[in-house]
């Protein structure tokens, strides 16, 4: 048995490789140090081959660094997971909002009209939805695609809690408590970054390839499209749940407020002391949303994302756990400690408050008149938040919610760094993985493409080895390609 670790100081490698070999039979176990990992069993015609296959495995590791250690010597990293307290939900105040207009007083049962929700298993933060399917992402490591009819069409299964499910064009990402942040646009999880061992992630944001993190201790770390360090910042307090990234800044919330920095050099643009705990972020194209808890109460905070001034405040009655808005911001949405979601016009002022009837909203998104919740429950909900489902609810009158079930027939696709092989490029992309220095580096070989380097996921890197793959797109901003869809190994 050869056991190797690989842990770079500020680099964000902290992981482990181990080959035994028993026989004709090789067995290969890899993952994060301190945790069991994934394991791969292989059998060949006689002992010597299998002794050669283990050997050519360590020596291509130990080529990228890693080195002998003792399983046990590192510690895993820490893990810190949001708890809710059980709060009792309490009537809406009958004062009025930020504006004249006044709120009528709500019984705390009114219901939302919920069309149908998805019991994932575990408290889920984890929701991304487009105009295809709705992702959750669970405290197990399960990841669920569900169409909006909700019905359950995918499954994948990660190392991992999943901490949240964000999209940079093309590509679906989710960040997980294994410090990695897995590509789900294909057919199998790849492994796209990995974080830093000593970052206990909270939360995770993405731009056209750079990765935003916020961490417990209250920074901001932006990782490049190679997964290397860009910059890190300390933020004023700690605790920082929310980080929104765009072409421009991160948006980076903590214990004590909200700050921008620039995307590039993560030099301050500007800093707002709210106060409040910030436990939530979103963004539109002008706006950044703050979720706040202070005390029992809390607020979702519209701040300029030029110079962080405060546009309006929307208050609720419970600690705000997520927000969302409808496009350009018309409508904004909020979710609390206590099971509430509610509805504000741009203004401030409060339109509807319910119950979700399954939990406190972790996080939330809106789509064509429907708000898709993931909660402490660990349900996918999905509420029908036009005008009249919301009229009829306040009135008393709600659709018999379907429970949505996934079916025992389907697939669990879980990360693998095993690779299709062909000899066929037909209408694919060739690329090739070279040694530059002690990096690896992916660029392209067919005809017609620049010389830049190609975002690509290091665990199948191998120096000489060329791959195929469906596309390659450029960055928004130039100077790198990412690749897209299948990746086959050229033989």
């Amino acid at each position: 048995m050869t056991y190797l670790e690989l842990s770079e100081d500020g680099g964000g490698s902290h992981k482990f490789y181990e080959v035994t070999v028993a026989g004709t039979q090789v067995t290969i176990t890899y993952g994060r140090i301190g945790e069991a990992g994934q394991t791969k069993v292989s059998s060949f015609p006689t002992a010597a081959k299998a002794q050669e296959a283990a050997d050519k495995k360590v020596g291509e590791k130990t080529r990228k660094g890693y080195t002998p250690a003792v399983r046990g010597g590192r510690a895993r990293r820490t893990v810190t997971r949001r708890s809710i307290p059980s709060r009792p939900s309490t009537p809406s105040p009958s004062s009025t909002s930020t504006t004249s207009r006044s709120v009528p007083r709500q019984p705390p049962e009114q219901l939302a009209p919920v069309l149908w929700r998805f019991n994932s298993g575990s408290a889920a933060f984890g929701i991304f939805v487009d105009e295809e399917r709705c992702w959750v992402g669970n405290q197990d490591g399960d990841v669920y695609t569900v169409s909006h009819g909700g019905t359950v069409n995918g499954r994948f299964r990660l190392p991992d809690g999943v901490k949240c499910i964000v999209a940079d064009d093309f590509w679906i990402y989710a960040g997980c408590d294994d410090g990695r942040v897995y590509d789900l646009s294909g057919k199998v999880p790849r492994s796209a970054y990995e974080i830093a061992a000593d970052v206990d992630i909270y939360w995770l944001d993405i731009h056209d390839g750079v990765l935003g993190v916020s961490d417990r201790a209250g920074r901001v770390t932006a990782i490049d499209y190679e997964d290397e360090a860009q910059w890190s910042r300390s933020g004023t307090g700690d605790s920082a749940w929310m980080v929104r990234c765009d072409q421009d800044a991160v948006y980076h919330g903590h214990s004590r407020g909200v700050a921008a920095h620039d995307l590039l050099d993560g030099a301050l643009l500007w800093q707002h002391d709210l106060h409040e705990q910030v436990l939530f972020g979103w963004q539109e194209e002008h706006s950044v949303y703050a979720g706040t808890a202070r005390g029992a109460r809390g607020s979702v905070h519209r701040l300029a994302k030029r110079d962080g001034r405060t546009e309006a405040v929307y208050h609720c009655d419970g600690a705000v756990y997520s927000c969302a808005t409808s496009p350009g911001g018309r409508h904004v949405f909020a979710g609390d400690d206590r099971g509430s979601v509610y509805c504000f016009d741009a203004s401030g002022a409060r339109l509807w408050k319910l119950s979700t009837g399954c939990g406190s909203a972790f996080s939330m998104q809106f789509l064509n008149d429907r708000l898709y919740i993931v909660t402490t429950n660990g349900a996918l909900a999905c509420i029908d938040a036009g005008e009249a489902a919301i009229a009829a609810a306040r009135a008393g009158n709600v659709p018999q919610p379907l429970d949505v079930k996934a079916a025992a027939s389907l697939r669990v696709v879980e990360p693998s760094v095993v690779l299709e092989t062909t000899s066929d490029v037909g209408n694919g992309v060739v690329v090739e993985c070279v040694k530059e220095g002690e990096r690896l580096r992916v660029r392209v070989v067919s005809p017609g493409y620049e010389t830049w380097n190609v975002q690509f996921p290091k665990d199948i890197r191998e120096a000489g080895a060329r791959y195929l793959v469906d596309g390659l797109r450029s960055a928004g901003r130039g100077g790198f390609y990412r690749a897209y869809g299948e990746i086959k190994r050229l033989l």
